[in-house]
């Protein structure tokens, strides 16, 4: 590496930050750019700078979006008595691929973690409490990770969001443990959200 041009070095650095990128696919995406036509890298780094700017959360549920609320937010054919809490919007994208869920989704921006320092404040809790108050939600479904991480938070909200006359169930799982939702596809995600359960 040392040998290799300070533009390419900087370009390797960079794209091992990306996450799931090793320094050795950071190598091979590097040599690709720098030997494709100007035109195409030009493309994708607008891409990647229109993405960057373009893309916020949605006011409502959390997820990304260009328009505010966000599309899923807004569609009047989702029902708005049913949200699905999810830990990373990257979660929402998973779930829609299912097209099993048609109602609304609420992000909570991570997992409660003492070991980490995160708590419920650190999270979007008091966010989706102020949704619940505000609309007539009558199913609250947990859809967060099988890990302790997940376990944590689902049994918190079960507790904190409980009422009588709503709904509290957690998705069923047919994912190893320990694992995400992006790491599921359509079909187990589809199962998951039938045999969703009650939150005891």
């Amino acid at each position: 590496m040392s040998t290799l041009p300070p533009p390419f070095r900087d370009l390797v650095s960079e794209l091992a930050k990306l996450p799931g990128i090793g320094p050795r696919s950071a190598e091979r995406l590097a040599l690709h750019v720098v030997q494709e036509e100007p035109d195409a890298v030009r493309r994708l780094s607008a891409a990647l700078v229109a993405a960057r700017e373009r893309i916020q959360r949605c006011s409502i549920c959390g997820g990304l979006t260009e328009a505010q609320p966000c599309p899923l937010c807004q569609d009047p054919q989702r029902d708005p008595a049913v949200v699905c809490v999810v830990e990373q919007p990257v979660d929402i994208l998973s779930l829609e691929k299912s097209h099993t869920f048609h109602g609304r989704y609420h992000v909570l921006g991570g997992v409660i973690s003492p070991l980490n320092g995160t708590g419920p404040e650190d999270l979007r809790v008091d966010a989706l409490e102020a949704r619940l108050a505000a609309a007539p939600i009558q199913e609250v479904i947990l859809a967060l990770g099988t890990s302790v991480a997940g376990d944590a938070p689902s049994y918190y909200l079960a507790k904190r969001l409980a009422r009588p006359g709503r709904r509290i169930t957690r998705i069923a799982y047919g994912l190893p443990a320990g694992s995400g939702l992006e790491f599921a596809d359509e079909v187990t995600l589809r199962r998951a959200l039938e045999g969703r359960r009650e939150c005891s």
